[in-house]
C-alpha cells in the first residue's frame, strides 16, 4: 500500500528438554516464519512502480483500487482468505475485536474504504484524523518515503472532508457492518480519531473538538482525541495537563450525551513526551476514568535513521513513522502499563512490522496493537501474514507479562 505497520524429536524421551524444541513447537515456528515472508509480487510492484510515484498519488491510487474491488464484490472472496482465526478474538472496551491487530489512523482519513480495508483482515480500522471543518491540509509535497529505513515522513496537516461529510459516510458503513454481523461475516470495530481544525485558535480548541464529537460519536465504536500530531501548529500544547483535562472531560461528556450510550474515549499521545509527562498523562487518564491511551503518534526526532542526511533534509519537517520508532513506542507502552489501572486500555502503535512485534506489544501490556507504515512497504497481504503469524504462536506468547505494581 504505497503512500503516506509452535513435542519431542526423540520419541523415546519422556519429555522434551528445554534445549531441544518439540516438533509442534518447531512446526509452529516454521508456520509463523512463513506467515511473515514478504509478498514477492507486491515487492516487485513496489520497487518498479509505486516507489517511483509520488507517495500521495500512490496512496490515492491504492484507495481507488480498494474501492473498485469492493464495488466488484471482490471483498467477499478476499475475506475468505484473510479472515482472522477465531482464537485471535479479543474483548476490549466492551466490544468484540476479531483480531488484536488493526489499522492506525491516517490511511483512511475520510471513511471511504473502511470495509475493503477490513476485508484484508484488520480487526479494527481507525479513521481520521477528522476535524470539525473540512480542510485541505499543508501544501504538497507533504508525504515522503525513506526507503532505506522503510519509514515515512508526513506533514499532511489533517487534510480531510470535515466531520459532517464523514458522518454521512459512517452512517452507511455502520448499516453495512450490521448486515455483515447478521450474515456471520468479518465485521471490524471502527474508531474515529478527531483533531483540531487548523484555523481555530488554541483557546477555542475545546469547542472545536466538541463539534466533531457531536457529529461523530454516535457512529463511533470508540473515539480518539488526537493532541499529538506535529503537523498542526500548537496542537501538542494540548498535551499539557492543564489544557488536556478540560478537553477530555468535555469531549467525554458530549460524546456520551449525543450518542445516548457510553462511547469509549481514548487520548493519543506523542513519543516525544518526556517520561515525567507520560506519567502525568497516565495519572490524568486514571483520575478521569478515561477508557484508554493510544501510544504513540509519529515523532519529530530523526535519531537512529540509516538514510542519508541529504534524504532526510530533503523530506523536511513532519512526523516520522516506521521501525525506527519501535524502541520508544515500547518504552512508552511499558511506562503507561505500569502506571495505569489494569482496566485502562492501552493501544500500542509505532514501528510494528511483524507478528512478533505485535506479540511483544501484547506481552508488554498492550490490549490492542496498530500498524500503518509497514502496510505501505509490505502491501495488502501484510495483515494476513500478521494474523497468521499470531495464530501460529503459543497462546502464552500473546498474554500480558507486565503487571501494575
Amino acid at each position: 500500500m504505497p503512500g503516506e505497520n509452535i513435542a519431542a524429536e526423540n520419541p523415546a524421551a519422556s519429555a522434551p528438554s528445554a534445549a531441544t524444541p518439540s516438533e509442534p513447537t518447531r512446526a509452529a515456528r516454521r508456520a509463523a516464519t512463513a506467515a511473515e515472508a514478504p509478498d514477492p509480487l507486491y515487492s516487485f510492484l513496489f520497487r518498479r512502480v509505486f516507489s517511483r510515484m509520488d507517495p500521495e498519488d500512490a496512496h490515492h491510487l491504492v484507495v481507488r483500487g480498494l474501492r473498485l474491488a469492493e464495488s466488484l464484490g471482490a471483498t467477499r472472496l478476499l475475506e475468505k482468505a484473510t479472515r482472522p482465526a477465531p482464537e485471535l478474538e479479543r474483548h476490549v472496551l466492551g466490544r468484540r475485536w476479531p483480531s488484536p491487530f488493526g489499522l492506525a489512523a491516517g490511511f483512511d482519513k475520510g471513511a471511504v474504504a473502511v470495509l475493503p480495508l477490513a476485508a484484508l483482515g484488520f480487526g479494527h480500522v481507525e479513521i481520521g484524523t477528522v476535524t470539525a471543518q473540512a480542510q485541505s491540509g499543508n501544501a504538497r509535497p507533504r508525504l515522503f518515503r525513506l526507503l532505506q529505513d522503510r519509514a515515512l515522513i508526513n506533514r499532511m496537516g489533517f487534510n480531510n472532508d470535515g466531520a459532517e461529510v464523514v458522518r454521512g459516510r459512517l452512517d452507511d458503513v455502520r448499516h453495512r457492518i450490521e448486515n455483515l454481523k447478521s450474515a456471520g461475516r468479518h465485521a471490524p470495530v471502527v474508531g474515529v480519531n478527531i483533531g483540531k481544525t487548523k484555523v481555530v485558535p488554541l483557546e477555542d480548541a475545546v469547542e472545536d473538538y466538541l463539534l466533531s464529537a457531536r457529529r461523530l460519536a454516535p457512529v463511533a465504536d470508540y473515539l480518539v482525541v488526537n493532541v499529538s500530531s506535529p503537523n498542526t501548529p500548537g496542537l501538542r500544547q494540548l498535551q499539557d495537563i492543564e489544557a488536556l483535562r478540560p478537553l477530555l472531560e468535555a469531549v467525554g461528556r458530549e460524546a456520551d450525551s449525543v450518542a445516548r450510550r457510553h462511547v469509549p474515549l481514548l487520548v493519543k499521545i506523542a513519543p516525544d513526551l518526556a517520561d515525567e509527562d507520560v506519567d502525568a498523562v497516565a495519572d490524568l487518564v486514571a483520575d478521569l476514568g478515561l477508557d484508554g491511551v493510544i501510544a504513540t503518534n509519529t515523532t519529530i526526532s530523526r535519531e537512529g535513521l540509516r538514510s542519508s542526511r541529504q534524504a532526510v533534509e530533503k523530506a523536511g519537517a513532519g512526523g516520522l513513522s516506521g521501525p525506527v520508532l519501535a524502541a520508544r513506542s515500547v518504552e512508552v507502552l511499558r511506562r503507561l502499563r505500569e502506571r495505569l489501572p489494569e482496566e485502562t486500555t492501552v493501544i500500542s502503535v509505532g514501528g510494528v512490522v511483524s507478528a512478533e512485534d505485535v506479540a511483544q506489544r501484547l506481552r508488554h501490556g498492550a490490549d490492542l496493537v496498530q500498524g500503518y507504515s509497514a502496510f505501505i512497504y509490505q502491501g495488502p497481504l501484510w495483515v494476513r501474514r500478521i494474523n497468521r503469524g499470531l495464530a501460529a504462536m503459543a497462546p502464552e506468547r500473546l498474554r500480558r507479562e507486565t503487571r501494575r505494581g
